[in-house]
């Protein structure tokens, strides 16, 4: 069993396809934005909405680098794991990594054309019937 999380906007189909994925290829947990627990909360940063999170005992890993953490801990990601750790000794990696990262979260409209999953439908608390 793993110790880690995988965050994410669980109301976005393209987001809720690569957790899927994730999920389908490793023993990490997915868990979506709505369904935080206090503990997982508190360990995000304030503005968690933002980009997805990758949470180990170790640390957590924010928007480019927890996509990262996730895939190389899959079975197709983990041989290219010694490369990405080498690389993050590079700043223009991460700057590119993050750059990576926003322009496709900035457009999971259009990608999520391609790529979608129907968000998990969550039952409603008493607060907001």
């Amino acid at each position: 069993m793993t110790d880690a999380t995988l965050v994410y906007d669980d109301d976005c189909g393209f987001c809720t396809w690569w957790a899927e994925f994730f999920s389908d290829r490793s023993d990490v947990r997915v868990v979506g934005f709505t369904d935080l627990t206090p503990e997982l909360r508190e360990r995000l940063p304030d503005t968690y909405e933002n980009c997805s999170h990758f949470i180990t005992d170790d640390g957590v890993y924010s928007c480019g680098a927890s996509i990262e953490e996730a895939f190389t801990r899959t079975g197709i990601g983990q041989p290219v794991r010694p490369l990405s750790q080498f690389l993050r000794n590079f700043e223009d990696y991460e700057r590119l990594r993050e750059r990576s990262y926003r322009r496709v979260a900035d457009n999971r409209s259009v990608w999520g054309r391609l790529l979608s999953k129907t968000p998990p439908v969550r039952q409603k608390s008493n607060d907001e019937r």
